[in-house]
C-alpha cells in the first residue's frame, strides 16, 4: 500500500470524543465526496462516495450518531483502470434532510448550496484539526517521503480551497492553492510542515513513519554530498599531479632537472618519485620539511617554466 493509503487507514480509525469535533469531521468529508439528489417528489438524498471502506464505515458510524436517518451503504466495483470498490453511503430522502444538510455545511439557512466552510463548526481549535482530518480523508493524499516531499487536499469549489488554506494557516502552515484542471489544491511541500499537518490530523504512526524516512533521506543524501566533494577534490589532486608530472618530464628532458634551483629540483624529483601523494604530503617528504603552500607555489613555477619552453622561450628559474 501507499504511504497515502496508509495514513488514511490510521485516520479513518480516529472517532472524536466531543461532539463538536465529530460533526466537525462529518462536515469535511460530506463537503469533500458527497452530493446532493432531488426525487421525483422534490425531496432531498444525500449521496456520500468514497474509494475506502473505513472511510465510508467512519462516515456511517457519524451520521448515525447525529441524525440516524434511513442509510445504508452501497458497494460496487470500478469498470475501469484499478478496479477497486467504491463505497457509496446513501442518506435516503426524508423530510429532515435539508436540516441535516443546513447543519453540516452543504445548504445555507435559504436553501442555498453552500460553497464555504460553515463557521459555527469550526470554532475550536479542536474542530479545525477534525475538520482538516475529514478534508483529507475526502480529498487528500501525500508523497512517499522517501520521494518529493507534497501533501495536498484537492475539491472542485475555489472558496472551499481556500478556507481550507486558511484553516491550515490558524496552525501556522504555510498552504497554498493552486489549480489543477478543474480543480483546486490546496498543498504543503515542506518536510516540517508536512509533519505538522499529520501531527494535527492525528496521524501519529504515519507522523513516525515520515520522520523516519526524512532522517534516512537527509542523511543519505548528506553521505553523497561527501562522497560527491571528496571525488571532486580527489579528481582534481589527480589532474593537477598529471599535470604537474608532464611539466616536470617536459624540463627534464629539455634543459635537466639539474639547471633547477635547489628547491625546485628536489620538488620535481620528488613529484617524479611520488606521483600519487598530495601536496602536503609531498611537503612532508622535503627535507627540510615544508607545507602546503609552499610546495603548492614551487609547482606552479615549474608549470611556467614548461609553459615558456612549451612556447620556444628562455625559462626564468627565479
Amino acid at each position: 500500500m501507499s504511504f497515502s493509503v496508509v495514513t488514511k487507514d490510521e485516520l479513518a480509525r480516529i472517532i472524536p470524543n466531543k461532539d463538536c469535533c465529530r460533526l466537525a469531521e462529518l462536515a469535511a468529508l460530506v463537503k469533500m465526496d458527497g452530493s446532493m439528489e432531488i426525487s421525483g417528489n422534490q425531496r432531498l438524498g444525500l449521496n456520500i462516495v468514497t474509494e475506502s471502506a473505513g472511510v465510508a464505515r467512519k462516515i456511517l458510524t457519524l451520521i448515525k450518531v447525529f441524525f440516524a436517518p434511513n442509510t445504508q451503504v452501497i458497494v460496487r466495483r470500478k469498470a475501469r483502470l484499478k478496479k477497486n470498490n467504491i463505497y457509496q453511503v446513501k442518506v435516503s430522502s426524508e423530510p429532515g434532510i435539508k436540516d441535516i444538510l443546513v447543519r453540516l455545511g452543504m445548504l445555507d439557512q435559504n436553501g442555498q448550496l453552500n460553497e464555504k466552510i460553515k463557521s459555527d463548526l469550526i470554532t475550536r481549535s479542536c474542530c479545525k484539526k477534525a475538520y482538516l482530518r475529514g478534508a483529507f480523508l475526502g480529498g487528500g493524499s501525500v508523497n512517499n517521503p522517501e520521494g518529493e516531499y507534497h501533501l495536498e487536499i484537492i475539491t472542485n469549489k475555489e472558496r472551499h480551497a481556500l478556507d481550507i488554506a486558511n484553516v491550515m494557516r490558524k496552525f501556522d502552515l504555510s498552504a497554498k492553492v493552486s489549480t489543477r484542471k478543474n480543480w483546486y489544491v490546496v498543498y504543503l511541500k515542506e518536510s516540517e510542515q508536512i509533519i505538522t499537518c499529520l501531527n494535527i490530523m492525528g496521524a501519529h504512526t504515519a507522523l513516525l513513519d515520515f520522520e523516519n524516512a526524512r532522517i534516512y533521506k537527509d542523511m543519505r543524501n548528506q553521505v553523497n554530498r561527501l562522497v560527491n566533494c571528496e571525488t571532486a577534490n580527489l579528481n582534481k589532486t589527480v589532474d593537477a599531479a598529471v599535470r604537474q608530472l608532464e611539466s616536470i618530464k617536459l624540463i627534464d628532458g629539455i634543459v635537466g632537472l639539474g639547471k633547477l634551483p635547489e628547491g625546485l629540483r628536489a620538488t620535481a624529483e620528488l613529484r617524479l618519485k611520488n606521483p600519487d601523494v598530495s601536496l602536503r604530503e609531498l611537503g612532508d617528504l622535503l627535507q627540510p620539511k615544508a607545507g602546503k603552500s609552499c610546495v603548492n607555489h614551487r609547482m606552479r613555477k615549474l608549470e611556467k617554466i614548461a609553459d615558456r619552453l612549451r612556447g620556444g622561450e628562455k625559462p626564468e628559474y627565479q
